[in-house]
């Protein structure tokens, strides 16, 4: 990744919070509302719950605003990723979060259409693969979260390929 210029902290802190809204998703949202991909993992493992403080805020905000997932996806798009005045690791960062997050829903779509009737009742195959996704999903908002305090880029393989062919 081509290095632009150096960060603050204040960038740095700004990079990493879009990267709670996947976390966000994968905790709360996805496939469905009443078992989330992190449904089998926090409900074996309390101290895992620790991942749900940060989320706390984010949570209140999907409360109260109607269609809050929409809502913040255009803010973000429209007034971060598209605003040419803020620094280029920010909207770099928060793009990379959005796609991740539309991935993510496209991944709970795509559960809810072909894999979810091919397991059928088989609860230890759908154990399985719930928590493939949340680690995965909780290890890479990790990896950015970490890299973005750090004030690097995080690199993501394809996915960083096509932000960074987004975001001048």
């Amino acid at each position: 990744m081509a290095w632009h210029g150096s960060t603050d902290t204040k960038d740095r802190i700004f990079a990493a919070l879009p990267y709670l809204l996947p976390l966000f998703y994968v905790v709360y949202a996805a496939p469905n509302p009443f078992q989330p991909f992190s449904y089998f993992l926090l409900k074996s493992f309390a101290i895992l719950r620790v991942i749900l403080i940060p989320l706390e805020p984010v949570k209140l905000l999907y409360t109260f605003i109607p269609f809050a997932g929409l809502v913040i996806f255009f803010v973000l798009f429209l007034a971060v990723v598209r605003n040419e005045r803020i620094s280029h690791f920010i909207r770099f960062n928060t793009l990379q979060a959005i796609l991740l997050d539309l991935l993510l829903f496209l991944l709970a779509l795509a559960f809810n259409i072909i894999v979810s009737p091919l397991l059928g009742g088989n609860l230890f195959a759908l154990e399985i693969v719930y928590n493939i996704v949340f680690l995965g999903v909780l290890a890479l908002c990790g990896y950015g979260i970490v890299q973005s305090l750090f004030g690097r880029y995080a690199e993501i393989p394809n996915l960083s390929e096509a932000v960074y062919a987004q975001v001048r």
